[in-house]
């Protein structure tokens, strides 16, 4: 039987495609440091049929797909680039319905969701999990749409997990997000942990609230509040108008690291820190490579932060769609970095995104404030430069052992396709 450690108690996890299951293969994925566990992420069955479909059509196929069914929000949240995409873009119900059809066919049986606000899209949501109850679904959220009758809804249909953004306590949280937002969010985690779900919270942490979400007493809030994981995500300058000012030094993002880290060892608790856990993930996932973004306008992004792209699914099947020249011109470009704890082409190793995004029709995807590869490499190569010494100082302490593990898995997992 599998299990999982939540607050100190082992919890049953229930067959795919469960909401619970989606966070123990989270779990798994993140921690996985041999072959082995990277093929157990989504069992032996799935493993192999998505390698097949790989083989047989000559490209990587995602683990995950990220979708933004709208680009729609009920907030105006400071900050925020996914308002850039423009408020009135949406993918329809039928154009969902596709995508989602055609992902089972090519072995993708993760669909996450983000936005705008995605219960922007909510009956449309419940339809589809419905329709498609042989994949695994689950959507990032501010929380304020989330009532009792779709409370009940998620607890019925079982296979749609959720994640409730949320920057810190009270104070935190409605100075990015508006006054109300926390107590709004928190309510909605007492409604999903009265059903019994196994939801988890989303951190954007900056210069304003890094010390604050990775406090004990934080994270120690979240989980008696129901949590089961946590997504933890580096704020990033994407856009020409982003603020640099909360981007993090490298002394900030060591101290995060080393608390996420201490907290996560202590509790046996499912923290993802996306910035700092690149070497559990084998390097940078992008563009296939275990993830694939579509955003609310039809565009194929390599990531939800990376806002390039040469695909439209409006123009194109899913197939064709992973196929792009674009995709194939990012892979050829990994390992990014010999080190592991420089995964990210933006954060990392910034000097890859001109030759990586100057390639035949490319275009960026940030409608009201598109910038140049040169613009966006200025912004973070400062950031990545101070960074590098302390990458590098935690590269050098890994045991000669581990790092030709890491080249070894990262180039078959990873760079094939």
């Amino acid at each position: 039987m599998r299990t999982l450690t939540i607050r100190g108690e082992k919890k049953r996890i229930p067959p795919y495609p469960h909401h619970k299951n989606f966070v123990y293969r989270a779990n798994l994925f993140f921690t996985a440091n041999h072959l082995l566990g990277w093929f157990m992420v989504n069992g032996p069955r799935k493993a192999l049929r998505r390698m097949w479909i790989q083989k047989r059509y000559g490209f990587s196929v995602p683990l995950n797909l990220l979708i933004d069914p709208t680009s729609a929000c009920n907030l105006n949240c400071l900050g925020c680039w996914a308002a850039d995409y423009g408020k009135t873009s949406e993918l329809s119900y039928d154009k969902l319905d596709e995508i989602l059809t055609e992902a089972w066919h090519l072995g993708i049986y993760d669909i996450v969701m983000s936005g705008g606000e995605p219960l922007m899209r909510k009956a449309d949501i419940l339809r589809l999990c419905e329709k498609h109850k042989e994949l695994s679904f689950a959507l990032f959220t501010n929380g304020t749409l989330i009532d009792d009758s779709f409370a009940d809804e998620i607890a019925r249909l079982g296979n749609l997990n959720i994640f409730v953004s949320i920057e810190g306590f009270r104070e935190k949280t409605d100075f990015r997000r508006g006054k109300g937002t926390f107590d709004k969010a928190t309510a909605a985690m007492d409604l999903l942990k009265s059903r019994d779900i196994g939801f988890g919270f989303s951190v954007c942490y900056h210069a304003l609230n890094y010390e604050e979400v990775c406090s004990d007493a934080f994270l120690d809030f979240l989980l008696e509040k129901g949590a089961w994981m946590g997504w933890m995500f580096i704020y990033m300058p994407i856009g020409s108008d982003a603020d640099s000012s909360l981007c993090l030094n490298a002394n900030q993002r060591t101290y995060v690291r080393e608390k996420l880290g201490s907290y996560r060892t202590r509790h046996r608790f499912t923290l993802i820190d996306f910035a700092n856990l690149g070497h559990k993930a084998f390097g940078c996932v992008a563009a296939g490579n275990e993830f694939a973004h579509i955003n609310a306008h039809g565009d194929l992004e390599p990531c939800a932060f990376f806002h390039y792209s040469d695909t439209n699914l409006h123009d194109k099947t899913l197939k064709e769609a992973l196929a792009s020249p674009f995709f194939r011109h990012f892979r050829k470009h990994k390992p990014l970095s010999e080190n592991p704890h420089r995964p990210c082409p933006i954060m990392d190793v910034p000097e890859k995104l001109v030759p990586i995004i100057h390639h035949e029709g490319v275009l960026s995807t940030h409608l009201h404030h598109p910038e140049t590869a040169e613009a966006l490499a200025s912004k973070t190569r400062p950031l990545a430069e101070g960074w590098k010494i302390k990458a590098d100082e935690l590269f050098r302490d890994m045991p000669e052992k581990e790092k030709r593990k890491f080249r070894r898995l990262a180039r078959f997992i990873i760079y094939r396709h």
